[in-house]
């Protein structure tokens, strides 16, 4: 047992999903998991560990922001021994290449966060995935009929900014879309020698204004965990 997770030794599996919202978790293990047994629910951050395909494979929530997916992700690494990790969430594009509903494999995460500024003592770092984790989702999407992008995203700290046209000058160096876990997540793998990977569904478009209506992001879910199993089984 860790701070944050009461599983036992043992209870998570080397390979987990991480969608932010714990019900997500939760609609995870019900629907995709054979035999699922919950390890944690403290904070109501339910943590469950089943198999896909005869595989053993965990899921997890993760909250919102870097700040709440750091605590999880540290002692899942640190306390659990967990070695592939895979963020299933949405992201928000940000060029025109992209389309609500379509799939984002993250290559790389820039962030407006101060905590890798602090982290590394006022110098850059940059955060990239896993390319084996990438290629394997890559090739499941593709199995799957779809042709998923891969790019840059911006993992951001405020959903609610004081300037609601910040978002121009990430996309005008390439940067794909924003979302608020990523860059963390890949600075943590990298410390601790493990694989992450990030797998994301355009929920809406700051381009143009559109956005999906929640029964189609639940079947786009549905396919990206499908992909992100794929992955963290390969």
């Amino acid at each position: 047992m860790s701070t944050h997770i009461a599983a036992a030794a043992g209870q998570i599996a080397e390979g987990i999903l991480l969608p932010g919202d714990p019900l997500r978790a939760k609609f995870i293990a019900e629907n995709f998991l054979e035999e699922p047994v919950r390890f944690n629910e403290i904070r109501n951050m339910f943590g469950y560990t089943g198999r896909y395909k005869g595989e053993r494979v965990s899921v997890m929530g993760t909250g919102m922001g870097m700040p709440s997916l750091s605590i999880y992700v540290n002692e899942l690494i640190r306390d659990y021994g967990v070695k592939r990790l895979v963020r299933v969430g949405t992201c928000g594009a940000m060029r025109k290449e992209l389309a609500v509903r379509d799939v984002l494999l993250a290559m790389s995460a820039s962030t407006d966060s101060a905590v890798n500024k602090v982290r590394f003592h006022g110098m850059d770092y940059a955060p990239t995935a896993s390319f084996r984790l990438l290629s394997a989702a890559r090739e499941a999407a593709v199995a799957r009929g779809l042709a998923p992008h891969v790019g840059g995203v911006v993992s951001s700290d405020s959903f609610y900014t004081e300037d609601p046209d910040q978002w121009k000058l990430w996309a005008s160096f390439g940067i794909l879309a924003v979302e608020m876990e990523t860059a963390e997540l890949y600075t943590l793998a990298a410390k601790f020698g493990v694989e992450a990977l990030a797998i994301l569904t355009v929920s809406d478009h700051l381009v143009t204004g559109e956005a999906t209506p929640a029964e189609e992001r639940e079947k786009r879910f549905r396919t990206m965990v499908e992909i992100g199993l794929g992955a963290v089984l390969s």
